[in-house]
């Protein structure tokens, strides 16, 4: 998994990398097939933005979150992320289960 991580009028410390790497770190966890994260945080005025585009196989997911601080903005960020991928491996765990139902006949 490659991790791109860019600030926008933010300084990006030590400390703020680390806690996106661990929190999107355990996003492997439900799939493994991430294969590319850009994480972009920015601050407008008092907003705390977080934006996350991941390239998985067979789709890109894009999350976009806002708070009053960052580290909140993050743990947000990482919740949708997880919910989408969640989501999106039930689909295609769906669709490969009842692909092969298609041509069988079931009487009852």
């Amino acid at each position: 998994m490659n991790l791109k991580l860019i600030g926008n009028h933010v300084e990006i410390t030590e400390a703020l990398r680390e806690y996106v790497t661990s929190k999107i770190g355990k996003i492997t966890r439900h799939f493994d097939h991430v294969i590319d994260v850009s994480v972009i945080l920015s601050v407008e005025k008092l907003i705390q933005k977080a934006e996350a585009n991941i390239h998985i196989r067979g789709k890109d997911i894009f999350v976009e979150t806002e708070s009053e601080n960052m580290y909140a903005s993050i743990d947000s960020l990482v919740d949708k992320l997880d919910r989408q991928i969640l989501k999106h491996k039930e689909k295609n765990l769906e669709k490969r289960n009842h692909s092969g139902l298609k041509d069988q006949d079931f009487e009852s």
